[in-house]
């Protein structure tokens, strides 16, 4: 009992460090919002920029000196493999969505979670230019700026409420034709919280998003009586030492298991 009650302190106090954290990379990601930024690309095609380094930055120097025995895991580090050894681990992306970011759009968002021996325990997904603030922890529900949510109920698919890449999502299609799709939000961790309060039925993360796209959303949609995992429905693990993923599907719980049912049947190839 007093080490479940230590737990919980720390839990606590973990909540009230990743949201008071967040809220303030939010605030620099904003105030480099549409300004004149150094910037290059990684890997083949990914781009990043100094308003990336600087939210990264920012996390690391107030996340790890709280908190100096957990693991790290940022899209914008480079990895340390004694992340794999903790019992706890940060996973972050600073800037979600900096394709967009770096165009001047909206949808991009800071994305934060506490991982513990694989699965998501505290998420924070903050997008500063349309005021959404989400934020979930273990065994206590999801809220949107402060007020309790949860993902739209029932099977039915509205197409005109799933997002995600087109090709996949036409696959639900019960005929052929042209569908209403939603329209592309290019931040994936803000695409799969849209489902947690119902604003999308069910999103797509279609192959090789990563850890620090998915973990914070995860367990904002399943706080908030949604469901997220791959196509056959097997949950996803996290701080594995492969953090890439293949595609996934987030929603609220009878509509995902009715998705999850049609990919069993008819798998993508």
């Amino acid at each position: 009992m007093a080490d479940a009650d230590a737990n919980e302190t720390i839990l606590t106090r973990d909540a009230a460090l990743l949201q008071d954290t967040v809220r303030e990379a939010g605030a620099l990601a904003q105030s480099m919002f549409r300004t004149e930024l150094k910037k290059w690309t990684k890997g083949a095609s990914s781009p990043v920029s100094e308003a990336d380094i600087a939210v990264n930055d920012l996390l690391e120097t107030r996340l790890r000196k709280a908190t100096p025995d957990y693991g790290w895991l940022s899209e914008e580090s480079a990895d340390d493999a004694t992340r794999l050894s903790r019992r706890l681990t940060w996973i972050v992306d600073p800037i979600d969505g900096t394709r967009n970011y770096l165009n001047g759009h909206d949808d991009w968002c800071v994305s934060v979670a506490l991982v513990e021996d694989a699965t998501p325990v505290l998420g924070a997904v903050f997008a500063p230019t349309s005021g959404e603030f989400f934020f979930a922890a273990r065994g206590r529900g999801t809220t949107l700026n402060d007020v309790p949510v949860r993902a739209s109920s029932g099977a039915e698919l509205d197409f005109a409420r799933v997002a995600g890449p087109k090709p996949l999502v036409e696959r639900l299609k019960p005929s052929p034709g042209d569908i209403k799709l939603h329209p592309r939000i290019g931040s994936l961790a803000l695409r799969l919280c849209r489902v947690a309060h119902g604003a999308l039925d069910a999103a797509f993360a279609g192959g090789n998003s990563h850890d620090w796209d998915l973990a914070a959303a995860d367990l904002i949609v399943q706080e908030a009586d949604g469901r997220m995992s791959d196509l056959s429905g097997e949950p996803i693990l996290y701080n594995r030492r492969e953090v890439a993923h293949g595609v996934l599907v987030a929603a609220g719980r009878d509509r995902h298991a009715g998705i999850v049912a049609h990919f069993r049947n008819r798998p993508l190839a």
